[in-house]
């Protein structure tokens, strides 16, 4: 004889979010609503292999929405430090490939809207572009996306020029400059040539 396969004989609401399951009147485990919706899961339901299938894919696919959201409500990071981020926590690629996906589509990883804003920051508290573009790079922003963020900054030497006012001379104004990631060209176009007599 055939084995049954066991049977939901509640769905309650466990906290905002969560539904415990009851399989076979006993307590089983607590999953999230969305989990219950895309499962179909009602008292009554048995949970032959199939679903069971379903619903641990279902599991996996939410627990890496939850990190990857969890990481985000952070922090913004590139696509790339999230899937990092996710197979470090042992997140399946498939479930966090889903989960990347998802939250792309709903615009909360967005790495060209990284890459203008922490660039617009950099230039802003005084970096140049090579710097700028090393930092954005470093955080895992896709090439393409770091040259266009380049592109919608105020000109280099313009804020070249707005960063060496400060400097004593000559000399310190190339320091800093050079050390802030400033190209030669740029710095000498904002401050002048630097003499080795001076």
């Amino acid at each position: 004889m055939a084995a049954t396969a066991p049977r939901l004989t509640a769905v309650r609401r466990s906290r905002p979010g969560r539904a415990e399951l009851e399989l076979d009147g006993r307590p089983w485990r607590v999953v999230p609503d969305e989990v219950v919706l895309r499962c179909g899961l009602a008292p009554g339901v048995e949970l032959d292999r199939p679903l069971l299938r379903a619903l641990r894919g279902e599991l996996r696919r939410a627990e890496a929405l939850d990190a990857a959201a969890r990481t985000l409500s952070r922090r913004d990071v590139s696509t790339r430090r999230l899937r990092e981020r996710l197979a470090a926590r042992g997140v399946r690629a498939p479930a966090a490939e889903t989960a990347l996906t998802t939250l792309a589509a709903v615009g909360l990883l967005d790495d060209a809207r990284l890459a203008r804003t922490r660039a617009r920051s950099l230039a802003e508290r005084g970096w140049g572009d090579t710097a700028v573009a090393a930092r954005l790079e470093d955080a895992g922003v896709p090439v393409e996306h770091v040259r266009a963020a380049l592109a919608e900054l105020p000109p280099e030497p313009e804020r070249a020029a707005l960063l060496a006012r400060n400097a004593p001379d000559v000399r310190a104004a190339w320091k800093l400059l050079a050390r802030r990631g400033f190209a030669p060209e740029t710095i000498e176009d904002a401050v002048g040539p630097l003499d080795e007599d001076r």
